[in-house]
């Protein structure tokens, strides 16, 4: 983060915030980096994408739900995390439809190690095409842990434009925690780019609500 000074990020955060308290909405405001690439051709040149992991989650409401042996759906039922057994799942009968139905309620999938490999078998590819399939849960696992580790990812990915907008935060946040997710979200950015700073155009931050600010 070389290229940009902390009181700049600081300011840039502090002025989201502010307009957020001043303009309340009723509904929790995302903050958002808007990435502008340069110097690039993703028809040419390699894609590249990654994932991170943020110290502080960026959006609560993410829905997860187990796909489970009877422990973990005994663990998952106490903690109110939606779950499912392996009778549940061959009740789709690999219909196409009601399993896209099922994909599209959750945003995540976790499954224990002994029902992942059947899940194919079971639902066919479904989960897979949604770009959902299961996160692996071992015995040793805490889920709670689990569920807080795909909170706090975020992919990083360039397809056939110039523009990525990545979750960051959001406005119920403290400062210094945005400040944190924003700092290594950019830092992550600049290793995946061949040029590095080179490659990049600008760099925003914004609110759902709040007008863009440009931090580089």
């Amino acid at each position: 983060m070389d290229k940009i000074s902390s009181l700049k990020l600081e300011n840039a955060i502090k002025t989201i915030l502010k307009s957020s308290k001043i303009q309340k909405r009723n509904f929790r405001e995302s903050i958002e980096l808007q990435i502008g690439l340069k110097n690039y051709d993703p028809k040419k040149e390699k894609r590249f994408s990654g994932n991170i992991t943020l110290p502080h989650i960026p959006k609560e409401n993410i829905k997860i739900a187990i796909l489970g042996d009877s422990n973990h759906l005994e663990e998952a039922k106490r903690l109110k995390i939606d779950c499912y057994d392996i009778d549940d799942l061959k009740r789709f009968n690999k219909q196409k439809k009601p399993i896209k139905k099922f994909a599209r309620q959750y945003n995540s999938f976790l499954a224990s190690e002994s029902i992942i490999r059947s899940i194919p078998r079971i639902l066919g590819p479904g989960l897979n095409k949604a770009g959902k399939f299961p996160g692996l849960l071992n015995n040793s696992d805490n889920i709670l842990e689990k569920v807080r580790l795909i909170k706090s990812t975020i992919r990083i990915e360039i397809k056939k434009v110039l523009c990525i907008g990545l979750l960051i935060g959001n406005c119920d946040m403290e400062a210094h925690e945005i400040l944190e997710n924003l700092s290594i979200t950019v830092n992550f950015l600049i290793s995946l780019l061949k040029r590095n700073w080179q490659n990049v155009k600008s760099l925003f931050i914004k609110s759902t609500m709040g007008k863009p600010i440009k931090i580089y």
